[in-house]
């Protein structure tokens, strides 16, 4: 069979094979929302059900619906740092998180709390769990992206 004659079944094997109008439609629109939440998800977790974890799987989700989407190459394009660059950082924060407390005498991971007020905001609170939980929070996604574009890889290597 000739590739003249398949008609629109080498099309359909190109790399906008996957796009559909309306899933990307949904994608936008849902990409933003879904990562407000991850990042609600993040802050509000200190004192509520949420955290570095829950907040870095829902982010994942976001980029999880690009790939669905468009493909690897269309989380390639929304990401701004490498997957690799995101889970480094992630766990140097979260080890010197926990090293820092040991510096200041206390245990392992031991929180420490910083209140100050701020003349526009009023008062404001902090903690190094929540430095810790942003750590938390930078590795799933570093990780969740860095499977999303190793998955993504035989993709680009077929329609090469």
């Amino acid at each position: 069979m000739s590739r003249d004659s398949a008609g629109p079944r080498t099309r359909a094997a190109g790399p906008d094979a996957r796009r559909s109008l309306i899933l990307d439609t949904v994608t936008r629109v849902a990409f933003h929302t879904v990562w407000v939440l991850s990042l609600y998800l993040l802050f509000a977790g200190h004192n509520a059900p949420g955290g570095g974890f829950v907040g870095g799987l829902t982010g994942g989700a976001a980029f999880v619906l690009v790939y669905i989407g468009r493909g690897a190459g269309g989380v390639r394009e929304v990401i701004a740092v490498s997957p690799e660059a995101l889970l480094g950082s992630g766990l140097l924060l979260a080890a010197v998180t926990g090293g820092a407390s040991w510096l200041f005498g206390s245990a392992f991971l031991s929180s420490a709390k910083l209140e100050i007020d701020v003349p526009v905001l009023g008062h404001v609170g902090a903690s190094s769990a929540s430095v810790f939980d942003i750590g938390v929070y930078l590795v799933v996604v570093g990780l969740v992206l860095g499977a999303l574009c190793t998955l993504g890889a035989d993709d680009q290597v077929a329609t090469e």
